[in-house]
C-alpha cells in the first residue's frame, strides 16, 4: 500500500477524470524531447545538439545566460552551445534545456496547494539545487541526472490542483487531525501528486530511475527498485521546505525518513549546512530564472 494505514475510498469516476487530465497534459517540450533522444545515441555530437537549438534563439540565449551565471562559476565567458556542451557535458545541457522549457508552465499558480504565481517554480528550482548538493556531499555515484527528477518532482500538482481544491475541506479536516497532507490527498482522491507526476514522466518516456524518484519522494519507504534517486529527492524536498520555498498546503515536513538516512548514510548534521548552501545556490540563479 502506498501509505501505511491509508485506505482510499474513492469513486472510480473521480479517478477516471484525473487520469483523463494526465493524458491531456502537454507532452515534453519538443526541443527537450529531441535532445533526450539524441543523448541516448552515443553517436550524437555537440554540433548536432547545437543544430537543434539554433532554431530557438530565445532558448539558446537563456541557456548561455544560465551557463555564464555565478552558479556554474565558469571563469571564461561561454559564447556558444557547442562550447557549453564541452564545458558542462550533454546531460547538463539537457538539464538546462528542461529547466528553461518548464519555467513558464511551472510558474502558474496552483489551486488547492496554496501556491501563488511562481511558488511551484521557486520550490522546484530549490529542490533541484538541493539534490545536487546532496549528491556532492554524500559522494553518490551515477546520480548526475537527479537534477531533472528534482526539478519535476511536483509536476503532478499541475494536474491534481483543481481536484484538490474541490475536496480541500475534506483534506484539511484530515490534516487538522494530524494526517500528512499528501496522505490525506491520497485517501480523498485515490492518488497523489507524486504518483500523477510519475505518470506524466512515464508518458514522456523518462528513464525508470527518474520516474521512481518522482513517484516515491514522499513515501520512500515503499520504494523497491532504483531507490537512490527517490531518496535524494526526498531529502532535497525537505531542504527546499526548510529554506521557505513551497510550503503551501503541504504542511511542514522537515525531517527525512529514517530509511532514507540509513540508505544514504545521511546524518541530521547535514541538514542545516546543506540548507544554507541550497539558499546560496538558489540566490545565484534567482535573477536568471526569475525566482524572486
Amino acid at each position: 500500500m502506498r501509505y501505511q494505514g491509508a485506505k482510499a475510498s474513492v469513486k472510480q469516476e473521480k479517478i477516471d477524470r484525473i487520469m483523463a487530465q494526465v493524458k491531456a497534459f502537454p507532452g515534453m517540450p519538443a526541443t527537450s524531447a529531441q535532445l533526450l533522444t539524441m543523448l541516448k545515441d552515443p553517436e550524437s555530437s555537440a554540433t548536432q545538439i547545437e543544430n537543434v537549438l539554433k532554431y530557438d534563439p530565445g532558448l539558446t540565449a537563456n541557456i548561455l545566460k544560465l551557463t555564464n551565471s555565478a552558479y556554474f562559476g565558469i571563469p571564461s565567458k561561454v559564447s556558444s552551445v557547442k562550447q557549453a556542451v564541452v564545458l558542462l557535458g550533454w546531460k547538463r545541457l539537457l538539464q538546462l534545456v528542461m529547466t528553461m522549457c518548464m519555467s513558464t508552465v511551472m510558474k502558474k499558480p496552483v489551486p488547492g496547494y496554496d501556491m501563488p504565481h511562481g511558488e511551484l517554480w521557486r520550490h522546484s528550482v530549490a529542490v533541484s539545487v538541493a539534490a545536487e548538493l546532496v549528491v556532492k556531499a554524500l559522494k553518490i555515484p551515477g546520480a548526475d541526472e537527479v537534477f531533472t527528477a528534482a526539478l519535476l518532482h511536483d509536476v503532478g500538482k499541475l494536474v491534481l490542483g483543481g481536484f484538490v481544491q474541490n475536496d480541500i475541506q475534506q483534506i484539511e479536516a484530515m490534516v487538522s487531525k494530524g494526517i500528512a497532507f499528501e496522505v490525506a490527498e491520497f485517501i480523498v482522491l485515490g492518488t497523489d501528486h507524486a504518483n500523477i507526476g510519475a505518470r506524466i514522466l512515464e508518458n514522456w518516456s523518462f528513464p525508470e530511475e527518474l520516474v521512481n524518484a518522482v513517484n516515491w519522494h514522499h513515501d520512500p519507504e515503499t520504494c523497491e527498485n532504483h531507490c537512490t534517486f527517490s531518496d535524494i529527492v526526498h531529502v532535497a524536498n525537505i531542504l527546499g521546505l526548510m529554506i521557505g520555498f513551497g510550503k503551501g498546503g503541504n504542511g511542514i515536513e522537515t525531517v527525512p525518513s529514517n530509511s532514507v538516512t540509513e540508505r544514504l548514510g545521511f546524518k541530521p548534521v547535514h541538514l542545516e549546512s546543506l540548507a544554507e548552501e541550497t539558499l546560496t545556490g538558489v540566490n545565484k540563479l534567482a535573477d536568471i530564472l526569475m525566482i524572486q
